[in-house]
């Protein structure tokens, strides 16, 4: 069964399938740790349900399988015609990838149960749900210095998902991925924040993905200065990683920012109320060019 279910996961446009039960997941201790030492800014909603955090079982009674998958999204930078750029993740062109993700999921779910009846859930960012933890205990990639997971071969520019499944489907447990990163710190040194305060240890507060777009506060004159020309997010520490591929290759899909600050609300929500773009709002997006604009005049 598992075989037939990747082969129509790939057919889907998943990259990797994994399976695993739900059992107390991987690096759960660490993440509390985290939250202990308040790394994840204010975030709050980080520290709620860490009973389902521990216990996944508890987001469908009868989980028996957490069937893990990834998705890849643009390695090429999503840019301006006047150069700015925004995060590869946020594929402004394209739907959210919540949505995206969820549709494919369902039918990936649906596929399951003509095979095996019983009750689903799907998670795309949507849960109290540690998803890399659950990625490598079925053996899809292993955690960088950067706290991205990498797949062999692939990289880390990918989203993931998850399919609870009450099917107890018949697979062999595998043995995680060792971490391959070696002596490598290329993230670490190439954070222009300094946000990766050492290997595996991401201080959120001082990360200029968050800052641009969970922050409600406006960014600074020195983190304006750190940003280059990237308005929306940051891809710094994936962009030097070994295992990504693509550079700094870029693809124009952005209007030119006098655009975004001509445009009313109504106008900005045809273009971009469906994309990740919208999480922040336009008037965030506004003030984070304006920082950017700031440094480059």
């Amino acid at each position: 069964m598992p075989a037939r279910i990747i082969q129509y996961a790939q057919e889907l446009g998943f990259i990797k399938v994994g399976f695993a039960r739900p059992t107390r997941p991987l690096y759960l201790d660490a993440f509390r740790s985290w939250l202990f030492n308040r790394k994840h800014a204010d975030m709050t909603w980080l520290e709620r349900h860490l009973e389902i955090r521990a216990d996944p079982s508890l987001l469908l009674p009868g989980c028996r399988t957490i069937i893990t998958l990834a998705y890849r999204y643009p390695s090429e930078k999503p840019c301006a015609p006047d150069g700015f750029t925004a995060a590869r993740y946020s594929r402004p062109q394209q739907e959210d990838y919540h949505q995206d993700l969820k549709r494919l999921c369902r039918d990936l779910a649906a596929f399951v149960g003509g095979f095996h009846p019983g009750k689903t859930r799907i998670c795309v960012d949507s849960a109290p749900m540690m998803e890399r933890s659950f990625a490598v205990s079925s053996a899809i990639g292993f955690i960088g210095k950067n706290n991205m997971l990498i797949i062999p071969g692939v990289g880390s520019f990918f989203y993931l998902a998850e399919i609870l499944t009450t099917a107890s489907l018949d697979f062999s447990p595998v043995e995680p991925i060792e971490n391959q990163c070696g002596s490598c710190e290329a993230c670490i040194e190439s954070c222009p924040t300094g946000a990766l305060e050492r290997p595996f240890l991401l201080n959120a507060s001082k990360c200029l993905s968050y800052k641009t777009i969970e922050d409600k506060r406006p960014v600074d004159l020195e983190d304006a200065k750190r940003m280059g020309d990237c308005f929306w997010g940051c891809d710094r520490c994936q962009e030097v990683c070994p295992f990504n591929s693509g550079g700094d290759s870029r693809r124009i899909v952005l209007p030119p920012v006098h655009e975004l600050f001509e445009m009313d609300q109504e106008a900005f929500d045809k273009r971009f109320g469906k994309t990740a773009l919208a999480r922040g709002g336009l008037e965030k997006l506004r003030t984070n060019i304006s920082a950017v604009l700031g440094q480059s005049h």
